[in-house]
């Protein structure tokens, strides 16, 4: 499976359209997760892994060189991952979902108690 890159054919998309290209890249297997646990610190391998609930170690690999080839990860000067500049403009963007999601939530759970 190769990287999902903007103006190359994704799931979803010939034309490789750049938002196709990264709903694919994000919509893969731990991708958003390791996006999220990347948020605050510099994390090694293993402590990456941890945080994922002990993901296999080859989709981590593969997950980590899918996220450093497309600028969203990159090595920390004291080593570990850490979010790019791309990576940190890319989570803020992401932000407003996790509001969003969060008053979905209350909205489900108020539902839930109605009926």
């Amino acid at each position: 499976m190769t990287t999902p890159k903007p103006r190359q054919p994704v799931r979803g998309s010939q034309t490789g359209r750049p938002i196709m290209a990264l709903l694919d890249l994000l919509g893969r297997r731990w991708a958003l997760r390791m996006i999220w646990e990347l948020r605050t610190d510099a994390l090694t391998f293993r402590e990456l892994r941890e945080r994922c609930d002990d993901m296999s170690p080859t989709v981590l690999n593969q997950r980590l060189r899918e996220l450093r080839d497309t600028h969203i990860i990159e090595m920390a000067a004291t080593g570990g991952y850490v979010l790019s500049t791309s990576g940190q403009s890319l989570l803020q963007a992401l932000l407003p979902l996790l509001q969003w999601s969060e008053e979905w939530g209350l909205l489900l759970d108020e539902a839930n108690t109605d009926e």
